[in-house]
């Protein structure tokens, strides 16, 4: 009987309060409603922003792991990862032609692609397959991005990365779009002649993508610096790397550490998952 007492005094209290807040001319606000406004965010690209090299895997088709950083950025007070749409082996087409539903409602968009465009992944099985190969296969890709640079109003890699960019801003009208560049996979430290080639091929691509995703209004967000120290061959690699076994689809993409404090770091620093 004392406790339904309380109940009822505590009830008369709230309505006298909610009573004289009116008449004063206030409103009341639910609780819900004081919280931080969501924020929609969708994710876009390749096995990078997928999370590939950080299992255990949600989808091992596309090698999306929760420890990626688009799960990790989820974890932000106020922000919502409404679709990760990346992908293993997604190329900038894949990427446009796989567009989620949720983009329409996204207010920020972040995209890692391009490296498949340039064909990465070939590029490194040759170089550890085939070392005499190596030089030869860099040449083509060298070639492709200074065409990018020399040409871009006909560079398959800008059009393909500005047609993106464009396509998204489309479907999400005044979202914050974010490219993301990719680490140097290789420490200066490594003991291999090839492994200087590809980070100057990275260094190239992750300038291609700056310049194209500026030029179309978009953002860049350079993850190379935070990966320093941190490459293969280091004492403390946040990629993986395993010569033995080559064509393990974790090798050459980042560990946990590595989408952690490299990617969503790198990110989270400038600003990226806040509104304009």
């Amino acid at each position: 009987m004392a406790r339904s007492g309380v109940r009822r005094r505590r009830s008369a209290f709230a309505a006298g309060l909610a009573t004289m807040a009116m008449a004063l001319g206030f409103t009341v606000i639910p609780a819900e409603a004081a919280t931080t406004p969501r924020i929609d965010y969708v994710a876009l690209g390749d096995s990078y922003a997928a999370g590939q090299g950080a299992a255990p895997y949600t989808d091992r088709t596309c090698f999306v792991s929760r420890k990626g950083y688009p799960v990790i950025a989820d974890n932000l007070r106020g922000l919502e990862l409404t679709a990760n749409a990346a992908c293993s082996g997604y190329t900038i087409g894949a990427v446009a032609g796989n567009l989620p539903a949720s983009l329409a409602g996204a207010e920020i968009i972040t995209i890692t692609v391009g490296g498949n465009d340039l064909d990465t992944t070939g590029l490194l099985a040759t170089c550890f397959a085939a070392p005499d190969a190596c030089l030869g296969a860099a040449a083509v890709r060298a070639a492709m991005l200074q065409d990018a640079r020399d040409n871009p109003s006909t560079s398959a890699l800008v059009q393909g990365l500005a047609g993106l960019s464009l396509a998204v801003d489309a479907q999400a009208p005044g979202a914050r779009i974010v490219f993301t560049g990719y680490p140097m996979l290789f420490d200066p430290t490594f003991p291999d002649p090839r492994a200087g080639v590809v980070n100057q091929l990275t260094a190239g691509l992750n300038d291609v993508i700056r310049l194209t995703a500026l030029g179309t209004g978009a953002e860049f967000v350079d993850v190379a610096p935070a990966f320093a120290g941190h490459g293969i061959g280091s004492a403390e690699p946040w990629i993986n790397f395993n010569a033995a076994t080559i064509q393990n689809p974790a090798n050459f993409h980042p560990n946990g550490e590595g989408y952690r404090h490299g990617y969503f770091a790198s990110l989270a620093s400038q600003g990226a998952f806040s509104r304009n």
